[in-house]
């Protein structure tokens, strides 16, 4: 199992996309099968112009970057996304998000990951739900 945030977070960094997007991995908890990653506001997330409001494809980004990882950290291996959904609950407007995953199931073919992001603020800002493979391969 790759279980340090350190280990989680190199694997993180060696994809191009979450690299570019500046998430980190803040909390690992293998026994709770939770996992937290930050990421921050970035001039290109915006929806509109100097709107310092999120668009809502980092913030999906955001949601099956988390559930995949937080998969990782129980399997030791890549997983990849077989369907995800995301409900906007508020807009994300002059903060950076946070993302806590929750693994509610890993079976032999799919793991089923709930996400929660929230704002500087601590408001709940999108729920989401992924089913990623959960063989290696």
């Amino acid at each position: 199992m790759l279980q340090s945030i350190e280990t989680l977070q190199d694997y993180m960094d060696a994809s191009p996309f979450i690299s570019g997007c500046a998430m980190r991995i803040t909390e690992a908890d293998a026994e709770r099968e939770t996992l937290t990653v930050a990421m921050p506001m970035q001039s290109a997330f915006q929806r509109g112009a100097d709107s310092s409001q999120f668009h809502g494809g980092p913030i999906a980004a955001l949601i099956d970057t988390a559930g995949c990882f937080a998969l990782v950290m129980l399997l030791g291996h890549g997983v990849p996304t077989v369907n995800f959904r995301t409900d906007y609950l508020r807009p994300a407007v002059d903060t950076d998000l946070r993302a806590t995953a929750i693994v509610r199931r890993v079976g032999r073919t799919v793991g089923v990951v709930d996400v929660d992001v929230y704002d500087d603020r601590e408001k709940l800002i999108a729920v989401g739900r992924g089913t990623f493979g959960s063989q290696a391969g």
